[in-house]
């Protein structure tokens, strides 16, 4: 049905387990490993599945059904089989309002930036923050980044919401003092883009801002699509001089044969590793061996999610160089963060 879309017809399919259980050797089957000279290759599938008469009466109502089933799949994890109902087509409908909404929100300026500070684990001294998006939206109010980023990867709108996020946070970063940097968030589905240094690069010369005081924060998930490629195209952003952060270290894909390409400098460890350090001594180990394995690559480590000053004490003392979280302040707006960069910089000169 399509380049990596193929459609299963049973003609008597009045049993569902018997075409769950269709769907399960099919799923199965595909996951054996394929032997191609030396190289062994893995891939995977997902399926929807839609019955004819109660989901649709034609052929192309049942194929738009089974489609909505398989999008599903591919949402909750992939290799699963999914069947519809009626929820999917609601969940449809509101996800394409979503995603004309977004286009009208980037005309209408309805996003903001937030800032988060970025503490020294050493003294608790400010360098930097890391910007996250907020969309204001008219009659939704506050949509979470979880809702709307991944329609906005889906519908390619990503590029044009980076490239403001990239300007704005640019913009605020050059109006602060050089010893504090601004973080953004880069979705793997922006690394599809080779143009994407020329939009950082863009930026960075347009604010004047100097380029290490920009990192570039992505997560595993990079490793899972055309990773040489990501990586290529990470390799042209480290240099342009921006630190580049890999975010939620450890919680997604394996990722060590990635670090010796000398593209990281900054490994960010996921707050539930952080919580867990409380009663849990593998926990603690984990971090032990992420903290030497940084410095073997001469890498920051910043430990992410930091609470209560337990929390900021185990991570110091376990080797992190740097502290982001609730203790150390919540998201903030521009205004108050640069209230907080110049009263921290009085108390220094001080």
């Amino acid at each position: 049905m399509g380049g990596d879309e193929f459609a299963i017809v049973i003609k008597d399919a009045q049993s569902r387990k018997t075409v769950e259980t269709l769907a399960d050797r099919v799923i199965a089957s595909i996951a054996e490993p394929y032997h191609l000279g030396k190289a062994e290759v893995r891939i995977g599938v997902s399926i929807g599945c839609a019955f004819g008469p109660v989901d649709g009466q034609s052929v192309d109502d049942l194929i738009q059904k089974a489609d909505l089933a398989l999008y599903q799949s591919k949402a909750h994890g992939r290799g699963k089989c999914n069947f519809f109902h009626a929820d999917m087509a609601n969940e449809a409908e509101d996800r394409l309002r979503i995603e004309q909404d977004l286009k009208a929100g980037l005309a209408a300026g309805q996003f903001r930036l937030m800032y988060q500070p970025l503490i020294n684990a050493a003294d608790q001294s400010l360098v930097g923050f890391e910007a996250l998006i907020r969309w204001h939206h008219p009659t939704r109010g506050i949509v979470p980044p979880n809702q709307f980023i991944p329609i906005a990867e889906d519908s390619g709108l990503i590029v044009e919401l980076g490239e403001w996020v990239l300007e704005e946070a640019c913009r605020a970063a050059a109006t602060w003092p050089e010893q504090i940097a601004v973080a953004v968030n880069i979705s793997a589905k922006q690394l599809i883009f080779p143009a994407l240094p020329n939009s950082v690069a863009g930026a960075i010369r347009k604010n004047r801002l100097q380029p290490n005081r920009l990192e570039l924060e992505v997560t595993e998930s990079i490793f899972m699509g055309d990773s040489q490629n990501a990586l290529d195209v990470l390799k042209r952003l480290r240099a342009l001089g921006v630190g580049i952060a890999l975010d939620d270290f450890g919680t997604g894909y394996s990722s060590l044969g990635y670090l010796n390409k000398a593209v990281f400098h900054k490994l960010k460890i996921d707050g539930s590793f952080v919580r867990e350090t409380v009663d849990n001594r593998e926990t603690v180990a984990i971090i032990q061996s992420i903290v030497q394995l940084a410095k073997s690559f001469r890498m920051t480590v910043t430990a992410e999610g930091v609470e209560t000053a337990d929390d900021y004490t185990r991570m110091r003392d376990l080797g992190c160089h740097q502290i982001q979280g609730y203790l150390f302040g919540r998201p903030m707006s521009y205004e108050r963060a640069s209230e907080l960069v110049h009263g921290v910089q009085q108390r220094l000169s001080a």
